[in-house]
């Protein structure tokens, strides 16, 4: 069956005013741009986009927001898009924002004739507001419902002419599950190869998802977060430290470190995390785990290697380590629901002495999105913060209570800050490990509005090499 078309004007030609429309894509990675701009160019409007986030301003489906061509987003992060954001907050745009592994579990699930499951992500937060909760095994799950569309939009490397495909790095992300979750699949590749050309050992998405097809042209391939290879990356030592100011997010990050054992499996939030891998001790062999699709992340490239498709979580350029693994989003959560990586290393806003965090949003003020977080402290094994310990204003962020819509309650098992490393007491309240050089015990005292537990010998942080 031949599914080509001639250019992404007739692909989406059919799509009307009010459609429920899937686009492929984590960041600017994988979008289908073509298409994007053939839905500018056509003005549809009073459309409902299904996409993980929303682009950037003035690109993707930034370009739509733009146009007011959206009545309702259903997205994992609003990340920095400033008029995504604005209009949310606005109330300009109806916005449900999904934890991302909730998210690509619906569509799949959507595109498998499969109406409702049960995930742990969200329990105790905001997003299980009105939904049925039951208990497996001991633990509180909420039950989620499928997406799906009347048009799925997605983005692939090579295509043929039967609307097989095949991916290129971590492009593949939602683009995966969004085939085989709407009424009609319109596919776009950068080559389109005859039938037969492609190995069917290689294939990513069967044809039988894909309805229309074409090749593409004058793709740009933007990167939100063009980061590189520092070539003069040093250990900060303790003589680097400012007396009783605390650590760097560096010196923050380089502790964390120590924490890493040989063998893991460990997914870096955003932010200081990211910055972890820049300090992993000699000796230790970890895998680093992307949950935009990608099993052993290597270093950050050098200019000459910078790759768009290639990408983590932060949307930041990466390398792949040998013996690395791409997959979809939707497996990636898989991983991590289903218990397989030994540590998640994530930022927060607040955190309080029950061990339950805040991350994602400031009501009426600030709203970046759960992104994978909440699917991430149901389910890891350890759960590391990387936080700083007071506000801009010198208000704590370590508190009784988080004031905060929560991610997760009762997860986080240690804490790294720029005046100490602490963890959770079984009973609540937070247990002082080791004080920052230049940081007396009462400083950290004074900055913790939470309980605060005190051992007789406080040690000082040792840890540079």
């Amino acid at each position: 069956m031949n599914k080509v078309v001639s250019n992404a004007q007739e692909a989406i030609r059919d799509i009307k005013d009010g459609a429920i429309l899937m686009l492929g894509g984590f960041g600017l990675c994988g979008i289908p741009e073509n298409s994007i701009q053939a839905l500018v160019e056509k003005k549809v409007s009073q459309l409902t986009c299904i996409s993980n986030n929303a682009g950037v301003d003035g690109f993707g489906i930034g370009l739509m927001l733009a146009q007011k061509q959206v009545k309702k987003m259903i997205s994992s992060y609003v990340g920095e898009n400033k008029e995504f954001e604005r209009q949310l907050l606005s109330g300009e745009l109806s916005v449900e924002l999904l934890p991302q592994g909730t998210l690509a579990e619906r569509i799949r699930a959507g595109g498998a004739g499969i109406p409702a499951f049960f995930t742990p992500a969200g329990v105790g937060t905001e997003v299980a507001e009105g939904k049925e909760i039951r208990v497996f095994e001991g633990k509180k799950y909420l039950m989620e419902s499928w997406l799906k569309a009347d048009f799925s939009i997605i983005k692939a490397w090579k295509g043929d002419a039967s609307g097989n495909l095949i991916f290129r790095g971590t492009a593949r992300n939602f683009n995966e599950m969004m085939a085989s979750a709407s009424k009609i699949c319109i596919a776009e590749v950068e080559e389109l190869v005859p039938i037969g050309s492609l190995d069917p050992n290689q294939i990513h998405v069967s044809g039988v998802y894909v309805h229309r097809i074409f090749e593409g042209k004058d793709y740009q391939k933007r990167i939100e977060q063009r980061t590189i290879k520092a070539s003069n990356h040093t250990t900060e030592r303790p003589e680097n430290i400012i007396q009783g100011q605390g650590l760097s997010k560096n010196q923050i990050a380089q502790r964390i470190a120590q924490e890493l054992k040989n063998g893991y499996y460990v997914n870096l939030g955003i932010g200081i995390p990211t910055l972890v891998a820049n300090y992993i001790p000699e000796g230790i062999a970890v895998t680093l785990q992307s949950e935009n699709g990608l099993l052993g992340i290597g270093p950050f490239p050098d200019e000459t290697s910078v790759d768009a498709d290639l990408i983590n979580a932060g949307k930041q350029t990466i390398t792949m380590q040998a013996g690395a693994s791409l997959f979809s989003s939707a497996e990636s959560f898989a991983m991590i629901r289903g218990g397989h990586i030994d540590l998640t290393i994530l930022g927060a806003m607040e955190v309080s002495e029950n061990g339950d965090i805040a991350n994602w949003k400031i009501p009426g003020k600030m709203v970046k999105g759960m992104g994978g977080a909440m699917d991430l402290v149901a389910s890891a094994q350890n759960i590391i913060v990387a936080m700083q310990h007071v506000s801009k204003d010198g208000k704590s962020k370590l508190l009784s209570s988080c004031s905060l819509p929560l991610t997760g309650k009762s997860c986080v098992k240690k804490i790294v800050t720029e005046l100490a490393v602490l963890s959770i007491h079984p009973n609540g309240g937070f247990v002082l490990l080791e004080h920052a050089p230049g940081i007396s015990v009462q400083q950290i005292i004074e900055a913790t509005e939470g309980k605060l537990i005190v051992p007789e010998n406080v040690p000082e942080m040792s840890f540079y090499s």
